[in-house]
C-alpha cells in the first residue's frame, strides 16, 4: 500500500535534455550553468534548449500563486509558484525512475507545458516565456507502509524563470 493522489490531474513534463542542449550553439551560459540566450535581436533573446518528448505524469496540484504581480522600477514581473505532488508508482511505471540509483529523472530546470484534466481535457497551458520550470523535485511521503517502507511522492516546486537580454544587446 503506498497511497494514492487526490483530485489527479496529468501534467505536461517537458524534461530537459542536458546532452542536446550542450552540444547545440551557444550551449550552456558560462557564468550560469543553464542554456544560454541566443540574441535574436529583439533584446529578449530565445533561450537554446533541448528538451526529450513531453511526458504525461498524473499529478495533484497544489496552486500557491498563479501571475501575481510584482511591481519593479524595471517594470512589473508576474510571478507563480505552483507545487506538483507526482506518485513514484507512475514515475515508475513511465521509466522516470533511474533503476540504478532511485532518483527521479523529472528534475530541476524542467518545464511545466499544459495540465489536463484526468480524461485528457485541456485545463490550462502555460505561457513560455516566462513559463514554469522545476525549482525543486524533492522526495516525500516516506514510510506510510510499516511492513515494508517506500516513499510515495515527489513534491515538484514550479516557478516562473524572468527572461533576460542577452549579453550584447541593446
Amino acid at each position: 500500500m503506498r497511497g494514492r493522489l487526490v483530485f489527479r490531474f496529468l501534467a505536461e513534463v517537458h524534461r530537459l535534455d542536458t546532452l542536446a542542449t550542450a552540444t547545440t550553439t551557444p550551449g550552456y551560459d558560462d557564468d550560469f550553468k543553464e542554456p544560454a540566450l541566443l540574441d535574436t535581436g529583439d533584446a529578449i533573446g530565445a533561450r537554446v534548449r533541448r528538451e526529450h518528448p513531453p511526458v504525461l505524469l498524473p499529478c495533484q496540484v497544489e496552486s500557491q500563486s498563479f501571475d501575481a504581480l510584482q511591481i519593479f522600477a524595471s517594470g512589473n514581473v508576474p510571478a507563480s509558484r505552483v507545487l506538483l505532488l507526482c506518485h513514484f508508482r507512475d514515475l515508475e511505471r513511465a521509466g522516470l525512475v533511474d533503476p540504478a540509483t532511485g532518483d527521479a529523472l523529472v528534475r530541476v530546470g524542467d518545464r511545466l507545458g499544459a495540465l489536463f484534466d484526468s480524461g485528457g481535457a485541456l485545463v490550462q497551458r502555460i505561457r513560455t516565456p516566462p513559463g514554469l520550470y522545476v525549482t525543486e523535485a524533492r522526495p516525500i511521503g516516506f514510510g506510510l507502509f510499516m511492513p515494508r517502507p517506500r516513499r510515495n511522492l515527489l513534491q515538484l516546486v514550479l516557478e516562473e524563470r524572468s527572461t533576460a537580454a542577452p549579453r550584447g544587446a541593446s
